[in-house]
């Protein structure tokens, strides 16, 4: 019978690397590119929907140039901020790659006790 030994590397959690600057970069730009794209279809929905009569609305210029305004819109919304997608698009990128993004010194300290002395 083989001892198990207690470093036994298959017992062993195994923890994630930490991604590059490069890996981050990268999952960030696809995280806003995703986001971007999103917030381009859901702007186009709500353009649809709203009349385009009047004496400047209409037409297969105005047709032709939505999809310009949309995507121009939504790189703007993206790049101030967006609503928060291309974030949680970018860990998931990282996590589903076995990367963490990074390790943060509050990560790896244990909770303060609660109720201590005072």
């Amino acid at each position: 019978m083989r001892a198990i030994s207690p470093l036994d590397a298959a017992t062993l959690p195994q923890v994630p690397k930490v991604a590059t600057a490069h890996d981050r970069a990268t999952a960030e730009r696809t995280g806003k590119a995703f986001e971007a794209s999103f917030l381009s279809v859901m702007l186009g929905q709500m353009l649809d929907s709203l009349p385009t009569d009047g004496p400047f609305g209409g037409g297969q210029g105005e047709a032709a140039m939505r999809s310009f305004l949309t995507e121009a819109m939504a790189r703007s919304m993206t790049q101030r901020g967006g609503i928060g997608l291309a974030k949680t698009v970018s860990r998931e990128l990282l996590h589903l790659q076995g990367l963490s993004p990074s390790l943060s010194p509050t990560s790896a300290a244990p909770a303060p006790a609660k109720g201590g002395s005072a």
